[in-house]
C-alpha cells in the first residue's frame, strides 16, 4: 500500500512538474495560430518591415496598413536605453551591496532593492508622467516631451532592481579564495573587487543584464503612461514613440477582424523576442565553468611563461574611482526611492478617505471597492490553481529527480521562460484561450486562471529552493522510521519547509496586486462590485490606470498609488519576517540534528 501510495505521488509531482512546459507550449502555440492569418494576408516580411501603421485606413493595401517597424525599433531603442541606465546603476548597486555598503546598513538597503523591485509598473509610469515629464521639459527644445529619453529613464529604475539582485548573487557566489588570494599579491580592496572577483562573476552579470533586457522588452503601463505612443521612427530623445506592447494596448478595445489578428500577430513577435532572450541566458549558462583555485588569478601578458617577466600596471585610481561610482550610484538609487515614496505620500495621504475606499462606486462616482473584491477573489483563485502546482514541480524538482538531469534542466528552463513573458502576452493568451475558447469572456475567473500561469513560476523557485534548504538529516530520520518516501516529504520536509511556501505566498499576492496590462484583457476595467467570478471586476492596479486615465480622479489616483506602496511595503515586511524565521527554524534543527547525532550524546 506505502509503494502504491508513493508511486501515485511521483506520478502526481511528474505530472504537475512538465504542467510549466505545457503552458509555455500552449502559449506559443496559440499565440501562433491565432496570428497565422495575419501573416499569409499581410504577408510575414510586409509586417515586421512595414514602416507604416494604419489599420483604419481602408484606402491603402492591406500590406501597407500593417507594418511593425517603427514599433520594434522603438522597443529596442528604450531596452537600449533603459539598459544603459538601469543595467550600470544596477551592476554598481550590486558591487556596493556586496564589498563596500556597511554592515549596519546592508539590511536597509536589501529593503530598498525589494521595494523598488516591488513597486506596481503602473505606480512607476503614474510617477512619470506627473513628475518626470514636467522635468524633462525644462530641457527639451519642443513641446514634445513623451518619448524616447522619458521611457528609457522610467525602464531602467525599474530593471535596476533585478539587474542588482542577481548581479550580488553571482558576486557572492565568487569564492573567497579569489578576493583573499587578490590582497595577498598586494591588490587594494577595490583592486581586488574590480579585477578579480568582478572578471570572474562576468557570467551571472551577463544574466542579469539580458533578464534586465526581458523585463524591460515586455513591460507595458509604465511606457504607455511616458513614451508619448505615436507609431513613427526614432528622431531624437524626445521623439513620441510606441512599443510593441503598447500598440496591443493602444488599439485592442476596438479592434477586430484583421485589425485583432495583426495585433495578435504582434505579440506573437514579442514572445519570439523573449524567448530568444531566454535562449541566449541558457546558452551563457552552460558555457559557465565551475570556479576552482586552478582557473583562479591566471597571471596575464606572459607572466606564467619561463623568461617572461610579469608587466605591472598601475590600475589603484581607476579602482578607487570605480569604487566611489558605487557609493554615488548607490545614494542615488536610495534618493529614488526615498523621492518616490515621499512624493507618493504627500500627494496622495490626504486623500485617502473612507468614501474611497468603501464607498459606493459606478460611472459617476468611482471608488475602491471594485478593487477590494475583486483583488480578494483573484488572488484566492490564483493561489488555489497555482499553489498546488507549484509545490508539487517544487517537490518533484528536488525530491525525485536527478540533480542536473536533462529532465530537470528542461522544466527550469520552461519555468524561466514562463518567468520572462511579458503580461501583456498572457493578457492575450487568457483572452484567446480562457475568455474566447472556454466562453469565459471578460471575467474574474479568466483573470484568475491568467494570474495563476503568472504567479506559478514565483512559487516554485521559492519553494524549492526552501525545500533544498532542509537538512537530509530529516529525511534519513523519516526513511529510518518505516515512513515512506510519500509521507516523509507530506509530513517531514514540506512542513519544515513552510517558511518558504508562505514567503512564494506574499511574493505572489504582491504580483497579482501590481497586475494590470494582463487583467485588463481577461478581468476586465470596470468600476462596479462583482457578484461572482463570472462578473468582470478591476484589481487595485487596474482601478488606478482607470483613475489616471479618466483625468477628473487624479487625486483619488495618487490615493491609489499610496495604498499600493504601503501594501507593497506591509508584503516586503513579511518577506523579511518569514525569511528570518526560516533562518532560525533552519538553525535551530541543524543544531538539534548534530546534538542528537553526536557520538558523544
Amino acid at each position: 500500500q506505502s509503494s502504491a501510495r508513493d508511486k501515485a505521488a511521483r506520478a502526481v509531482f511528474t505530472a504537475s512538474a512538465f504542467f510549466s512546459v505545457v503552458a509555455v507550449a500552449g502559449i506559443v502555440f496559440f499565440i501562433m495560430l491565432e496570428s497565422l492569418p495575419a501573416f499569409s494576408e499581410i504577408g510575414v516580411l510586409n509586417f515586421i518591415f512595414g514602416t507604416t501603421w494604419a489599420p483604419t485606413k481602408d484606402f491603402l493595401p492591406v500590406s501597407e496598413r500593417f507594418g511593425i517597424l517603427p514599433m520594434i525599433v522603438g522597443s529596442l531603442v528604450v531596452t537600449a536605453g533603459a539598459t544603459l541606465v538601469g543595467g550600470t546603476m544596477g551592476v554598481f548597486t550590486a558591487i556596493f551591496l556586496a564589498y563596500f555598503c556597511p554592515k549596519r546598513l546592508k539590511a536597509v538597503f536589501n529593503q530598498v532593492i525589494n521595494l523598488l523591485a516591488g513597486i506596481p509598473s503602473i505606480v512607476y509610469g503614474y510617477f512619470g508622467l506627473v513628475v518626470l515629464v514636467p522635468l524633462l521639459a525644462e530641457v527639451s527644445p519642443t513641446n514634445s516631451v513623451q518619448g524616447a529619453l522619458a521611457g528609457s529613464l522610467i525602464l531602467g529604475i525599474m530593471i535596476l532592481p533585478t539587474v542588482a539582485s542577481i548581479v550580488r548573487n553571482s558576486i557572492e557566489s565568487v569564492p573567497e579564495a579569489y578576493f583573499e588570494g587578490a590582497l595577498a599579491l598586494g591588490c587594494s580592496r577595490e583592486q581586488a573587487v574590480f579585477k578579480a572577483v568582478l572578471p570572474a562573476a562576468k557570467s551571472g552579470t551577463v544574466t542579469g543584464v539580458i533578464m534586465g533586457i526581458g523585463r524591460a522588452v515586455g513591460e507595458t503601463m509604465a511606457v504607455m503612461m511616458v513614451a508619448g505612443n505615436t507609431p513613427q521612427f526614432i528622431e531624437g530623445p524626445f521623439t513620441s514613440i510606441r512599443t510593441l506592447t503598447v500598440n496591443i494596448v493602444m488599439d485592442m478595445n476596438y479592434a477586430e477582424g484583421l485589425h485583432l489578428q495583426a495585433l495578435i500577430a504582434t505579440g506573437f513577435v514579442l514572445l519570439v523576442l523573449v524567448l530568444l532572450l531566454n535562449a541566449l541566458i541558457a546558452a551563457i549558462n552552460r558555457r559557465k565553468k565551475p570556479l576552482d583555485k586552478k582557473t583562479a588569478l591566471k597571471p596575464r601578458d606572459g607572466g606564467g611563461q619561463s623568461g617572461a617577466a610579469p608587466v605591472f600596471k598601475n590600475t589603484g585610481a581607476l579602482c578607487r574611482g570605480l569604487k566611489y561610482a558605487a557609493v554615488v550610484v548607490a545614494c542615488i538609487v536610495a534618493l529614488c526611492l526615498v523621492f518616490l515614496i515621499g512624493f507618493v505620500f504627500v500627494k496622495g495621504v490626504g486623500h485617502i478617505s473612507f468614501d474611497l475606499l468603501f464607498g459606493e462606486s459606478g460611472n459617476d462616482k468611482m471608488t475602491l471597492r471594485p478593487a477590494f473584491v475583486s483583488t480578494g477573489m483573484l488572488i484566492a483563485l490564483a493561489l488555489v490553481v497555482a499553489l498546488p502546482i507549484g509545490v508539487a514541480t517544487a517537490v518533484y524538482l528536488a525530491e525525485y529527480s536527478k540533480r542536473g538531469s536533462r529532465a530537470v534542466k528542461t522544466v527550469r528552463l520552461f519555468v524561466d521562460t514562463l518567468a520572462s513573458i511579458p503580461s501583456i502576452v498572457f493578457g492575450l493568451f487568457g483572452a484567446l484561450v480562457f475568455g474566447g475558447l472556454m466562453g469565459m469572456d471578460y471575467s474574474l475567473l479568466a483573470g484568475g486562471f491568467t494570474l495563476a500561469l503568472i504567479i506559478l513560476p514565483t512559487i516554485i523557485r521559492a519553494t524549492e529552493e526552501s525545500i533544498l534548504a532542509v537538512p537530509d538529516s530529516l529525511r534519513e530520520a523519516g526513511l529510518a522510521l518505516g515512513a515512506g518516501k510519500a509521507r516523509t516529504i507530506f509530513k517531514v520536509v514540506l512542513p519544515a519547509a513552510m517558511s518558504g511556501i508562505v514567503t512564494s505566498i506574499i511574493l505572489s499576492i504582491g504580483r497579482i496586486v501590481g497586475e494590470s496590462a494582463a487583467l485588463i484583457y481577461t478581468a476586465g476595467a470596470v468600476p462596479y462590485t462583482p457578484s461572482g467570478y463570472l462578473d468582470q471586476g478591476s484589481s487595485f492596479a487596474v482601478m488606478m490606470w482607470m483613475f489616471a486615465g479618466e483625468g477628473m480622479y487624479v487625486d483619488s489616483a495618487y490615493a491609489t498609488a499610496c495604498i499600493l506602496m504601503i501594501f507593497v511595503a506591509l508584503l516586503n515586511l513579511l518577506v523579511t519576517l518569514c525569511e528570518r524565521k526560516f533562518r532560525s527554524e533552519e538553525r535551530r534543527v541543524g543544531k538539534e540534528c548534530r546534538s542528537r547525532w553526536s557520538p558523544y550524546h
